[in-house]
Parts: structure tokens; C-alpha cells; sequence
């Protein structure tokens, strides 16, 4: 049994027999950890996994993008990525500060679950996939199936998350939409992301999400389908209306009523649908 109120392992396999010996709490970036125990540190051993080269870095392997586990939003801005990948850089660059954005990880946004992360909404539409590695094996989820929750997700104890995995369509185009009270540094009332690939005119694949209007974000599959094979243009486009948006649940809090935030999502969804035809 490994006892230690720190752990910082230099390598995975380390890592993953120290998760398999004992209960840790999994520290990356730290942006969400440490203010979710302030004003006090975290009262449980800490497995600081800065240190596992591993889980970092962005590459195409065969017909999908793989994306580290720690890899920050700054490396995630400043790669040459194609059109596909576009939104998801987008919403890199809403992730709080540039001080934020070089600490946290892609990984530590989906964890910590929260129904206004940043960049859930902009995986969702890309059909990211979420790798888990424990010492009994990998395995990979959907990341709707990943995240069951606000603050909730499908991880073991014993696993770590290791990668991103994107299908690779490199005729897709995306974008990626929200609305704060203000440009930077604030907690998203809606957030909109969207990717499609237009063929002859019309649209060949279209994969839409909505943020901070559930607890968990949504991908509005019926509008989806009932989107390929039309004409991708503007008049399509005035044609998405609320009915569009049923499996959303948006609340009444501090930042904005449900009522709001269905007509803002309303907006914000064909312009991003927009946005990414002329991206």
C-alpha cells in the first residue's frame, strides 16, 4: 500500500500503480482543485501528474486527432490545427486568463464536470472520445457517456485520463460561440458549438452542442438530422427555431433565467451554424 500525502510519478505506468494502491486526488493544472477546496488544501493525498510526458502533446495518429490528458489550452491556441479543430481553439481562448489557460488541461475541464466547462460543448461536436487507463487496461467512452453529471463522470477510482481521441474529417469546418456578462474571465451563460462539412451546397454532416443549459452539455442530434441534406445557407439557417432546442433544461440562477438562455442559445446556435459554413 503506497502512503503519501504527495505523489509526483515520472512516468505512467508509475501513476497508474500508485491510483491501483491507494486513493488519490488527481492534480493536473490544479485551476480547478485548489479553488474547489478553498480556502483550505486538499484533505486527501494529491497525484501530481505534471510530471507524465506521456499525456502531453497533439497529434494525428492514423484517422484521429490524439490530445494528451495534460496538455494546456495556451499549446492547444497556438497549434497549427485544421478547420475541424477551429471552434475547439476557440473555446481554448475563453478558458478564464491567459495565466489560466497555461496551466489548465484539456483533461482537468472535463473532469471536473462542470455544466459551463468551456470546452465540452466543442468536443461534444467533434465526437471526442475520452481514453481511461488503469493497471487492469484502457479503455475509451464517448464523452457524452463520460460526463453522467454536473461535477459527476464515469471514471474508476483507479483510472486515470490519459487522452482525447477526435475522429479526423478533414473536410469539416467549426465554430464556437458564448455569451458572458462580459468578453473575458467570466462563467459562460450559453455557450454554442458546431461543425459541418457541406458538400454540393448542402450540408453532408453537422454535429451541434449546447453549454450551460443542462447539466451536462447537449448535442441536438433531431436538429442534426434533420439538417443534412438541406441547402447550407441562410435560409436553412433562419429555419432552426426553438423547437430545436427541447432537450435542453436551462435554469433560473444569478447569471441569467431559463427563458434567457433558450433565446440566447436560439441565437448564438445559427450564428455559429453560420460561422462555420464560411470558415
Amino acid at each position: 500500500m503506497i502512503h503519501a500525502d504527495y505523489l509526483r510519478p515520472g512516468n505512467l505506468n508509475d501513476a497508474l500503480h500508485a491510483l491501483a494502491a491507494s486513493s488519490f486526488k488527481v492534480l493536473a493544472g490544479g485551476t480547478d482543485v485548489y479553488p474547489s477546496h478553498n480556502p483550505s488544501a486538499p484533505q486527501m493525498p494529491v497525484l501530481d501528474i505534471t510530471g507524465v510526458s506521456e499525456l502531453c502533446g497533439i497529434e494525428l495518429q492514423g484517422h484521429a486527432w490524439r490530445i494528451g490528458a495534460t496538455t494546456t489550452w495556451s499549446t492547444l491556441v497556438r497549434a497549427q490545427l485544421p478547420p475541424q479543430l477551429h471552434g475547439l481553439q476557440a473555446a481554448a481562448r475563453e478558458v478564464g486568463g491567459i495565466q489560466i489557460q497555461n496551466t489548465g488541461t484539456i483533461a482537468g475541464n472535463i473532469c471536473n464536470a462542470s455544466p459551463a466547462a468551456d470546452g465540452v460543448p466543442a468536443l461534444l461536436s467533434l465526437d471526442a472520445d475520452v481514453e481511461l487507463a488503469s493497471v487492469r487496461g484502457i479503455r475509451r467512452l464517448p464523452l457524452q457517456q463520460f460526463l453522467l453529471g454536473s461535477r459527476q463522470t464515469a471514471r474508476d477510482r483507479d483510472e486515470l485520463v490519459t487522452a482525447i481521441w477526435i475522429p479526423h474529417r478533414p473536410d469539416a469546418r467549426s465554430a464556437f460561440l458564448k455569451l458572458g456578462h462580459r468578453r473575458y474571465l467570466v462563467i459562460s451563460i450559453v455557450m454554442v458549438a458546431a461543425v459541418v462539412e457541406i458538400e454540393h451546397g448542402v450540408f453532408r454532416h453537422v454535429a451541434l452542442s449546447v453549454g450551460s443549459c443542462s447539466a451536462v452539455a447537449q448535442r441536438l442530434h433531431a436538429l442534426e438530422q434533420r439538417l443534412i441534406g438541406q441547402a447550407a445557407n441562410s435560409q436553412t439557417i433562419g429555419g432552426v427555431s426553438a423547437s430545436d432546442l427541447a432537450v435542453l433544461s436551462p435554469i433560473d440562477d444569478v447569471r441569467g433565467s431559463a427563458r434567457y438562455r433558450t433565446d440566447a442559445a436560439l441565437t448564438l446556435l445559427r450564428r455559429a451554424i453560420a460561422e462555420a459554413i464560411h470558415e
